[in-house]
């Protein structure tokens, strides 16, 4: 619990948190402008449209929170009690939980989408109402997010007193060590659970590659484009494809591995703010990759920069 002094020293991460935070909600608030400007035209629209517009605002709150939390770490104020560590901290993870769950989902609704005729998946193409967009994606997050409830139990206001039992997560806020069975029982049901979640990510995604290569190759065929220099929508989608889920992927591994390493092995403050920053790469780069595959947003970008 000697960390308090050192990590208002680190200007430079501090720095580099906020910049990721403000470039993140920037990003993800012309996201979320763009899917309400489609959702309430008079466009039918996709069947991914909300659950991208939903993963905005999930995103933009989760780095709220965030961004209120680092300022109990970089800067100094009066602290918190008890109730509000534990709320913070809980509804960070809750939102942590829905970002998970709702790429998740997003990943099976491309499938789905992208599914031919006479796929099995393809009759839940006409089943799928926003409604029930909604109430899959909370069941899957209330099962993904049941086991974050042990914040409530473990996460303390930060006595005067040095301990060694407590964990430290900002000025205000620690949390209590697990024991020993203990540690490696939530260790076990945090991996299980992450990789479940990413499992379900990489066959639905391994699904499109699939689909969208056996769609190029039917394109290649009939319009002779085997030697077009310019991609195809195919190839385009599939890079897409590949970038958010190996990025989706190795931001959840690093983020687990961490958590993990400062439970069960020396708590170095350098470690926890490395753990800080990639915690909320996700979140702040996400929108930027759905940015870059939406011309129409592409396109009302370039026309507001010629405007000014």
């Amino acid at each position: 619990m000697n960390q308090k002094s050192k990590l208002y020293t680190y200007t430079n991460i501090r720095n580099t948190f906020f910049s990721e935070i403000s470039i993140g909600i920037s990003g993800n608030s012309v996201l979320l402008l763009f899917h309400v400007l489609t959702l309430s035209s008079e466009h039918k629209p996709r069947l991914t449209d909300l659950p991208i517009g939903f993963l905005a605002i999930i995103h933009l709150l989760m780095l709220l929170v965030a961004s209120i939390i680092a300022t109990d770490i970089f800067m100094f104020h009066q602290g918190w009690d008890d109730i509000t560590c534990k709320s913070l901290f809980f509804l960070y993870r809750f939102l942590r939980g829905l970002s998970v769950c709702a790429t998740c989902w997003l990943s099976v609704l491309q499938a789905i989408t992208l599914s031919p005729r006479k796929s099995c998946l393809a009759k839940f193409k006409g089943k799928l109402s926003p409604c029930h967009n909604l109430w899959s994606l909370f069941a899957l997050c209330s099962v993904y997010s049941s086991i974050a409830t042990y914040l409530f139990m473990s996460m303390v206001k930060t006595p005067n007193v040095t301990s060694d039992h407590l964990l430290y997560m900002t000025e205000s806020c620690s949390l209590v060590h697990f024991s020993f069975p203990m540690k490696y029982v939530m260790s076990t049901l945090f991996i299980f659970r992450d990789v479940l979640v990413m499992g379900i990510m990489i066959l639905s995604s391994g699904y499109m590659l699939i689909l969208l290569c056996r769609h190029k190759k039917q394109v290649q065929h009939l319009h002779s484009t085997r030697f077009s220099p310019k991609a195809s929508p195919e190839q385009r989608a599939s890079q897409t494809i590949l970038l958010l889920l190996c990025f989706f992927v190795l931001m959840c591994i690093l983020d687990s591995f961490m958590i993990f390493a400062r439970h069960m092995f020396k708590d170095d403050p350098i470690f926890y703010l490395i753990l800080i920053l990639v915690s909320h790469s996700y979140a702040s780069v996400s929108p930027f990759v759905f940015i870059s595959t939406e011309k129409d947003i592409i396109g009302l970008l370039m026309s507001m920069l010629r405007g000014q």
